[in-house]
């Protein structure tokens, strides 16, 4: 089988590589057609974005269709559905989309005004993406429901495949923790609950708190104690490393009806290191991972929570490696690419076929 990989999707973001890699380890031929336009995995358009895209989408529309038995629209490609639709030539456009535009800029991140013209742009943008694909593939259950719902996409056009982590980087040796700390790494959105991790740390100050990131809500971390170190920036390469020196980490706690629908890369990432994984109990959650066993879930927006299961891991190294090594397996059993790549070459091969 191939695969034509189309539009003007982000190479680098851990979604794509690990999808690519994995349908590729599966043995199925991805080529690439991809015109860039989003820089340093940060999605977030102004004006000149705007520009570059509608300058993109005209490229690839002129673009000589590729042989390919189905053609994947990677994220974030919402706006690529029109040009791809002229290259796919009846062919069967698979959607990788991650997020909801609307769910993600209007709704999660407030960027623009729920009733303005904008939100009512990014809106329309969303529903011809959703609609127009014959399969969408969702990170987990509760989002493809979310889809299915949002989008009145008929049950046996949503699929489902976990982020996973790239095999070639994430993996569990040699770890070596010294000092036990708490590592997040993120891009400081509402949806990863920035102010309950800050929080956690004013409650467990014995703890040392590595933080890796910068974005939207950094301004919070102006508040942060003493025993939180700030990283602004880490290089992709070097985030293994981290993971395997960690005492534990930290997925994701905010609130709001996005974040019980994910499950970030950053979790995957660490149980593929074998780090202790700390996160938001929510439904998506629970699609992965068992209390106790492979992580430790703890009520969403709970500082005290997350503070009592980071201590608790500080203070019995012999559980954090038993959950940590646990979580390892269940990655390798659910979410390892070797996994992952069989699940979605079923998922092109059931696009073709219908």
């Amino acid at each position: 089988m191939r695969a034509l990989a189309f539009g003007t999707y982000d190479r680098a973001y851990p979604r794509n590589a690990q999808v690519f890699s994995a349908l590729r380890r599966a043995g199925v031929d991805v080529v690439e057609c991809n015109r860039a336009v989003w820089g340093r995995h940060n999605w977030s358009p102004g004006a000149r974005d705007v520009v570059r895209l509608a300058r993109a989408e005209l490229d690839l529309a002129r673009r000589t269709p590729q042989d390919a038995d189905v053609v994947l629209v990677g994220y974030p490609g919402h706006a690529d559905m029109l040009s791809a639709s002229r290259v796919a030539r009846g062919r069967p456009i698979v959607f990788n989309p991650l997020v909801s535009l609307t769910d993600t800029m209007v709704v999660d991140r407030e960027r623009f005004a729920s009733r303005g013209l904008a939100a009512r742009a990014i809106g329309m943008v969303d529903r011809y993406a959703f609609r127009r694909a014959d399969l969408v593939v969702a990170d987990t259950a509760a989002h493809a429901s979310f889809f299915a719902e949002t989008f009145g996409l008929a049950p046996e056009r949503v699929g489902v495949a976990f982020v996973g982590a790239e095999d070639r980087l994430f993996t569990p040796s040699p770890r070596n923790v010294t000092t036990f700390n708490a590592l997040f790494v993120g891009k400081l959105i509402p949806l990863h609950g920035l102010d309950t991790i800050v929080a956690a740390a004013e409650l467990a100050r014995e703890v040392p708190f590595t933080i890796v990131g910068d974005g939207q809500l950094s301004a919070l971390l102006g508040q942060a104690p003493e025993n939180v170190t700030l990283i602004p920036w880490v290089e992709y390469e070097a985030l293994p490393e981290l993971y395997r020196t960690c005492g534990c980490a930290l997925g994701v706690f905010g609130t709001s009806p996005k974040a019980a629908r994910v499950i970030p890369n950053k979790a995957f990432q660490a149980l593929a290191c074998a780090a202790p994984l700390v996160t938001a109990d929510t439904p998506a959650a629970r699609e992965l991972l068992t209390d106790g066993a492979d992580a430790l879930l703890v009520p969403p927006g709970d500082p005290a929570a997350l503070a009592r299961a980071i201590r608790r891991l500080a203070s019995d190294r012999p559980l954090a490696e038993r959950i940590g090594a646990a979580g390892r397996q269940t990655y390798e059993v659910r979410a390892s690419e070797g996994v992952l790549g069989q699940t979605w070459k079923a998922l092109l091969e059931r696009a073709v076929a219908s």
